[in-house]
């Protein structure tokens, strides 16, 4: 037992087709006193050899078909969760990226604070694989403007929790890389804290034992983000569009923009509620205030504009970028909860 008061320090691995890094990682896990367990993610039957030799050490989990990193996860929480009562869970990957000595050092800060999502920050080196170090730069930036969330890397596997936070873990919606983005976006609304704590960059061979698919699981990851511009983008052509039919029809603003946003405003709450966040609760009246709030400073804007000298159609557009990042936010937060 480690940490006092019969905690158990709990390694979380999930693990698809791994090499023999991973009994590596299992063996100086064990000599720390961690209690480990490994999931296999629907590995390749070839691989059965080098989970074999973690058992000793470890305890297996595994089904037939490749789920994703966050099923793997929540799939071991399930297993804490029934049989642990006072447990520190460390989420690690199993390609060596994480050392035991930084495991430990999050285990023990969370130990302390119960509420408080632990996570391994790594500096971005000059050494750090190209598309690992776009990643996580890009990904940074968009987290930072969707959650109002400041986190130095929200890419890291090495996170640390007490067992108390392990049902918001659980419910977290997501199965595959996104999982892990979700659990920090919700964290504010849940009233979870976040630390960051600096660890050490390890890759391997230029990260080439990573499963993450640039392409597929980066849309994963930000594919709520990218449905809500692409609403944004097709709304502002429905309002545009209007918008210039009406100011070439009668020269006036206010009206002009009022029809256009009435119109835009009725199609961007039907695509937002059903595909963008999928939320069933009846999200009308406050989609409503906001609506209006936008319109007033959509309005009141475009005047401001327009009786400086700016072009009517320049205005807009100008007008709509500012507003898009309000209206994501207010939706994200407060609309469709």
């Amino acid at each position: 037992m480690l940490g006092g008061d019969n905690i158990d320090f709990i390694a979380l691995i999930p693990s698809l087709n791994p090499d023999n890094i991973l009994i590596e990682l299992v063996k100086k896990l064990y000599k720390k006193k961690f209690k480990i367990i490994i999931i296999d993610d629907g590995s390749k039957s070839n691989y059965k050899n080098i989970f074999n030799k973690c058992k000793p050490y470890a305890k297996l989990l595994s089904y037939k078909k490749n789920m994703g990193k966050g099923y793997a996860l929540k799939y071991g929480l399930k297993y804490i969760k029934e049989n642990y009562n006072n447990s520190i869970i460390v989420t690690m990957d199993s390609d060596g990226q994480h050392s035991v000595e930084d495991a430990l050092k999050l285990a023990k800060n969370a130990s302390i604070k119960d509420n408080t999502l632990f996570l391994g920050k790594r500096l971005r080196e000059k050494d750090i694989p190209f598309r690992s170090k776009i990643g996580n730069e890009l990904t940074t930036k968009v987290f930072k403007i969707a959650s109002k969330i400041d986190i130095y890397d929200t890419q890291t596997g090495l996170r640390a929790f007490s067992q108390k936070l392990i049902d918001y873990m659980i419910n977290e919606e997501g199965n595959r890389y996104e999982y892990e983005m979700n659990v920090l976006l919700h964290l504010k609304e849940n009233n979870i804290e976040v630390e960051e704590i600096e660890i050490e960059t390890i890759y391997i061979e230029n990260n080439k034992a990573s499963h993450f698919n640039t392409i597929k699981d980066s849309f994963r990851i930000y594919k709520e983000i990218i449905k809500f511009s692409l609403s944004s983008i097709i709304s502002f052509m429905i309002d545009y569009l209007l918008y210039l039919i009406l100011i070439l029809l009668s020269n006036n603003i206010i009206i002009s923009n009022i029809i256009a946003r009435l119109i835009s405003a009725s199609f961007n709450y039907k695509f937002n509620k059903h595909i963008v966040f999928k939320k069933k609760n009846k999200a009308l009246f406050k989609y409503f205030i906001l609506a209006l709030f936008i319109l007033i400073m959509n309005t009141s804007l475009l005047i401001l504009l327009t009786s400086i000298g700016l072009n009517k159609l320049i205005a807009k557009i100008i007008v709509e970028i500012f507003l898009f990042f309000i209206s994501y936010y207010v939706q994200r937060k407060v609309v469709f909860k």
